[in-house]
């Protein structure tokens, strides 16, 4: 299913199939990604984002189905997929005994640049990853952010017109992750399309132009993180807290009313539900909490993130 597109796509999925064995890993695919764009694959562990990915790039090629870029079937051609595509994998593709400079040299000489090029472009995506002052050191030296942004510039030494980027912050701490952020929205900002995959949905909710939910190989939905939530989410999210806490029966006694509730949870000391009624909810709790002789501490209402409608797809589709 598709929301509204604004932008031309520079990239079209037509019923892509993929097979390992007997197994059909990737079932029919469909969708396109609009030029510029910061593309988002959401999609649990073995959902087939990086067999999708890896398919893009020709690391598989497709059992059925075509791969368009720009107009043009290039499922099968090799060689213009490696200058149209940088790919930033989830472990590190450089040398580690090499320094960075020599790594952008080694891989600058792989793509065909000259010496002259080489030389631009190292300092060019050195200095954009922030990584200029540290030219010289080994890459096995760095920490694991300097890792992360040492690929990506790697990746792009070629000017690639689309960067792919396969869970571009795992394993990487939230100041870290924030940096990642920053630099993939300034790579984005330079023209370059974006497509990356992540299991960290706030991460695609802060990025991410527009999104596709994935699921056993097949299409959920895509459009912008906001028009899935508005699309799907009706319910809204409730905090509550109160003394003693008797979470069991203030539910019961929101349902006695007739009031749906769903997915409720209890996370330390406060109860966590979804409703599409905040009204009804607003008016009964005064009275439940005096009925049951709680002190209420604390409510608050909010829309369901991102995670949560990713979560309510996969139950329900």
């Amino acid at each position: 299913m598709y929301l509204s597109e604004r932008r031309p796509p520079i990239l079209e999925f037509k019923n892509i199939v993929k097979r390992f064995g007997n197994n059909d890993v990737l079932k029919g695919i469909n969708f396109n990604v609009e030029e510029g764009a910061l593309f988002g694959l959401i999609g649990r562990s073995g959902a087939g984002k990086t067999t999708l990915l890896r398919t893009l790039i020709g690391y598989y090629e497709t059992d059925e189905g075509q791969i368009f870029y720009k107009g043009r079937n290039i499922a099968k051609s090799l060689k213009e997929i490696r200058t149209i595509f940088g790919f930033t994998t989830q472990d590190s593709c450089f040398y580690e005994e090499l320094s960075l400079a020599d790594n952008m040299e080694y891989f600058g000489k792989m793509y065909g640049l000259s010496k002259e090029q080489i030389k631009f472009k190292t300092e060019e995506l050195l200095k954009l990853v922030e990584l200029w002052d540290s030219k010289d050191i080994r890459a096995q030296d760095l920490s694991g952010g300097m890792k992360r942004r040492l690929d990506m510039a790697i990746s792009l030494v070629h000017e690639p017109k689309v960067l792919i980027l396969d869970e571009p912050t795992t394993g990487l701490d939230p100041l870290l992750r924030k940096g990642i952020w920053s630099l993939i929205k300034k790579v984005n900002n330079k023209g370059v399309t974006i497509i990356m995959s992540s299991h960290l949905l706030d991460e695609m909710e802060y990025l991410c132009t527009s999104v596709a939910m994935i699921k056993a190989g097949k299409l959920l939905i895509k459009g912008t993180p906001k028009q899935l939530k508005s699309f799907y989410s009706k319910n809204q999210e409730v905090k509550l807290e109160s003394y003693p806490g008797n979470y069991k029966l203030i539910l019961q006694e929101y349902k006695k009313q007739n009031i749906q509730i769903y997915y409720p949870r209890h996370e330390i000391t406060k109860l966590i539900f979804y409703t599409p009624n905040t009204t009804a909810i607003l008016n009964a709790t005064p009275n439940i909490m005096l009925k049951l002789k709680e002190a209420l501490s604390e409510i608050s209402i909010e829309k369901p993130n991102l995670n949560e409608v990713f979560e309510a797809f996969s139950r329900y589709n």
